[in-house]
């Protein structure tokens, strides 16, 4: 089933984070597919915000590769930025299998980067900018 979210501003990023949490249901790998600057960093921290992780403590890991934050219940939630990985084994040194075993909620920006090590359960979201500056969220299932 294909699945879209329009994002017409910031101002609507709140409802989109919190519709994508509960169409998505229980998924825990989700891989985003975007251009730069197209708000993959912005939707993540969305969806964070609606999962009650502290906004102050969401930021882009692309140096750190992967951070982990932590939901107002304790949850773990991992956010990686593939964007300097040139090689697989560089998110395999990592831990990167560790992190998708655990079970926590993955979420993942430049995943094409490491395509041949996500696993098939994968949830694959693609983020488009439209002309008129409106995001939209689409996946399938």
């Amino acid at each position: 089933m294909d699945h879209e979210i329009v994002i017409k501003n910031l101002e609507g990023i709140d409802r989109a984070a919190e519709e994508f949490l509960r169409e998505i249901g229980d998924c825990k790998i989700i891989a985003f597919y975007a251009p730069m600057g197209a708000g993959k960093t912005t939707f993540i921290t969305a969806i964070c915000r609606r999962l009650a992780v502290r906004e102050d403590a969401v930021s882009s890991p692309t140096f750190a590769i992967v951070n982990e934050y932590r939901t107002l219940g304790g949850e773990s939630v991992f956010h990686f930025d593939f964007y300097r990985i040139t090689k697989d084994s560089e998110a395999l040194d990592i831990g990167f299998y560790d992190y998708i075993d655990s079970g926590c909620l993955c979420l993942m920006e430049w995943p094409e980067n490491i395509e041949n090590l996500l696993p098939e359960e994968t949830l694959k979201v693609t983020i488009t900018v439209s002309p008129d500056h409106s995001r939209t969220i689409s996946w399938k299932d």
